[in-house]
């Protein structure tokens, strides 16, 4: 029997081996700290996960208020997309004199945002902002050339963030958000926002519809922080294994999996906010990437050397907290069961990671080094009945989730799409190739097919009792 002790197995600079400050105990000295989950390192909040503890900046200082100054300006013109429907000769010059005045700007500097990533976080948001007003109030017939007042600086602050110059989860959601009352306060801070005191900064169309459909996400993000506790408080009983540890995993996975249904109810609650006919067609087309373009436009990043490649709109699926369950569940990998899922599907799912806060990746790095992963020790452990049935629970409510979501899909792009491909055809019998393009998210995925395949193998991970 090998005497080897769990921190034996990390590398010495392992992040679980660095002394951090529990949240209950404080630092223990010899004790592997998988509280780091939510240390700073990670920008993971142990009140609010991976939103921010406080609301983001809703402003940058005067040096760019000309940056803010043109998204007000298109945000209060209510800047209609060029697809829209009936668009008015009034609407058509509101947006050309708009664009004519972004053009205008000048090119401010970026050296002194990058003192600060709340700055930075800011910036981002409004230029991609900006940027996609610009695109998608262009008509499809006009090339797009994003001028150098917002192109230059755009790349370069998000070559600071480490992300792509577009729209992202992270500029709808994580860092576009504030407080509608003012938070109760005690010796720690400001208590975490309550669901119903959130609404959005910012949003393209002014709807309701928009910020609610951001803040189900929002939401999803502030219950989860249970979950996130839950997996810290798992991987610290992992590594001490022994029969009450087991017990205590049993009880964790069991309320991971009622986190994860309240998630989902949350997820499905969209619906009473956020009207489907208006998300289609007057929101979701602001998100669209260059690869979900309806023209198919390449965009040029005017004065730019090097023209970004990663220009995929946001989606739910740049969320570090569903990543975090695939993770911690041993869902990532996607070969859990024979066979996994496409080479495709598995290219799809890292490309998010790609789109998330540099920060969130780190973590989701280091939360997959576990080197004792919760699904391995389930199926390596003697056979215990409510063990196996605690993680069979914790997955089912991983796939019922991903069952919403394809609902939800379903409700909000599948039967409007369908519904206006029936229009098409109809009003135009010669666009009937036209209507049968493959149905893409606004991060460019084949969105049926994916987030069936993804669903189909969360379901396929349950172990069987049999394998035991």
């Amino acid at each position: 029997m090998s005497s080897q002790q769990p921190s034996d197995m990390l590398p010495p600079d392992h992040f679980l081996l660095q002394p951090r400050q529990d949240f209950l105990l404080g630092v223990q000295e010899g004790h592997i700290d998988t509280s780091t989950l939510a240390a700073h390192d990670f920008d993971v909040d142990t009140r609010t996960g991976f939103m921010p503890p406080d609301p983001p900046l809703s402003r940058l200082p005067a040096q760019w208020e000309l940056w803010e100054a043109a998204l007000d300006s298109a945000m209060q013109k209510r800047l209609q997309l060029a697809v829209k429907p009936g668009l008015t000769t009034e609407e058509k010059n509101s947006s050309v004199s708009w664009r004519e005045h972004v053009r205008q700007l000048p090119v401010l500097p970026t050296s002194e945002l990058t003192h600060s990533e709340l700055l930075l976080r800011r910036a981002h948001h409004v230029l991609t902002f900006i940027m996609h007003f610009y695109i998608y109030t262009l008509p499809l017939s006009s090339s797009v050339l994003i001028p150098e007042p917002i192109s230059v600086p755009l790349v370069a602050i998000s070559s600071h963030l480490q992300l792509p110059p577009v729209v992202t989860y992270s500029d709808n959601v994580l860092y576009n958000w504030d407080i509608i009352r003012p938070r109760a306060q005690n010796e720690l801070g400001f208590e975490p926002p309550a669901l119903d005191n959130l609404r959005s900064q910012d949003t393209f169309s002014g709807t309701i519809d928009e910020q609610e459909f951001y803040l189900a996400s929002a939401r999803i993000e502030l219950r989860g922080v249970e979950a996130l506790e839950l997996m810290r408080a798992t991987m610290d009983e992992l590594f001490v294994g022994d029969e009450i540890a087991i017990r205590r995993i049993t009880a964790y996975l069991h309320k991971l999996a009622s986190i994860v249904h309240d998630l989902q109810t949350i997820l499905l609650d969209v619906r009473k906010g956020c009207d489907p006919y208006t998300f289609y067609h007057f929101i979701r087309p602001w998100f669209r990437g260059v690869d979900s373009d309806p023209a198919r436009r390449k965009w040029v990043f005017e004065g730019v050397e090097e023209q970004p490649t990663h220009l995929s709109g946001p989606s739910a699926g740049q969320s570090a907290l569903i990543h975090a369950l695939d993770v911690f569940l041993g869902l990532d990998n996607c070969n859990v069961v024979e066979g996994g899922v496409t080479p495709d599907q598995r290219t799809l799912l890292r490309k998010m990671h790609i789109y998330m806060p540099r920060h969130h990746r780190n973590f989701l790095r280091h939360l997959s080094t576990n080197p004792r992963p919760v699904r391995t020790f389930v199926t390596q452990m003697k056979p215990d009945a409510e063990l196996l049935d605690a993680y069979n629970s914790a997955v089912q409510s991983v796939k019922e989730f991903r069952d919403a979501h394809i609902k939800i899909v379903a409700i909000y792009i599948i039967a409007p799409a369908a519904r206006e491909r029936m229009e098409l055809e109809r009003a135009n019998p010669g666009a009937l190739d036209a209507g049968k393009q493959v149905l893409k998210g606004t991060g460019g995925t084949d969105l049926v097919r994916f987030l069936k395949g993804v669903r189909d193998k969360t379901a396929e991970a349950v172990i069987e009792p049999t394998l035991q």
